[in-house]
């Protein structure tokens, strides 16, 4: 499906079913992007970026991980290993790889720094993607990557989505938007994610809204504060892919 799309744009396409195919068409094309997936037989993923960033020849050709795995940690290896980007199978269609392939050839990728997902990445803490289908949920997320999967996956679900990327402006919005539910992580400038679940729960007009917590703290003290402080669950996010954590907030806003 990809090779027929991105031909019928003028793209040339070579393409490799495994990981040796894939290093010696790296090294006999010079391609000017990859587009790579992350299980493969013969060479993983990883080892084909691994390979290529020690290869002078090679390290320089930008490429963007399509995978059928959502797990932050596998996001955060490929990204230090040079990934431009990191897709997860599940969440898009052809058409926005097509997109993104264009923004990279095209050098017009907003940030094409390791951790850019796209053009919808919001540029400030209170980016609001509206919806027509209701529900409206606060992501409280300083980690761009991870916060631009969560975004895109909500909104593809019919589900408004507010951005926070600190403590304060999380505390903020809920107060001034009353969303139906807060996607709150807990490691965060400022306030921590536990301060600002407190001030939720304190104030009488913000009590009711539910919280879930969706953070790498997964020590049983911490969960157990966590609940104990209001948080309607508590999510691992070593655990749990984008879909998976959507599925979580479409139970709890109905």
């Amino acid at each position: 499906v990809l090779r027929s799309k991105l031909m019928a744009q003028g793209h040339q396409v070579v393409t490799a079913s495994n990981g040796e195919e894939a290093m010696n068409a790296l090294r006999s094309a010079k391609p000017e992007l990859v587009l790579l997936d992350i299980l493969m037989p013969v060479m993983g993923g990883f080892e084909i970026l691994e390979a290529m960033s020690k290869d002078a020849s090679l390290k320089s050709i930008p490429v963007i991980v399509i995978s059928n795995s959502g797990q932050p940690v596998e996001i955060d290896r490929a990204l230090r290993l040079g990934a431009k980007d990191y897709l997860i199978k599940a969440v898009f269609d052809p058409d926005e790889v097509l997109q993104k392939v264009q923004d990279q050839l095209a050098g017009s990728a907003k940030d094409t720094s390791p951790g850019a997902v796209s053009a919808r990445t919001p540029s400030n803490s209170t980016t609001y993607h509206p919806s027509s289908k209701g529900g409206n949920v606060l992501v409280v997320e300083d980690d761009k990557f991870l916060r631009g999967l969560l975004v895109q996956k909500l909104v593809k679900e019919g589900i408004s989505v507010l951005e926070a990327v600190d403590g304060e402006e999380a505390v903020r919005i809920t107060g001034e938007k009353m969303p139906s539910l807060v996607l709150l992580d807990l490691i965060l400038p400022g306030i921590d994610g536990f301060a600002v679940l407190d001030q939720i729960k304190k104030n009488p007009k913000t009590k009711d809204i539910p919280v879930i917590i969706l953070s790498n703290l997964g020590q049983k003290d911490d969960v157990e504060r966590g609940i104990s402080l209001g948080a309607k669950d508590y999510l691992v996010k070593a655990y749990l892919t984008p879909s998976e954590v959507v599925d979580k907030v479409r139970e709890v806003i109905g």
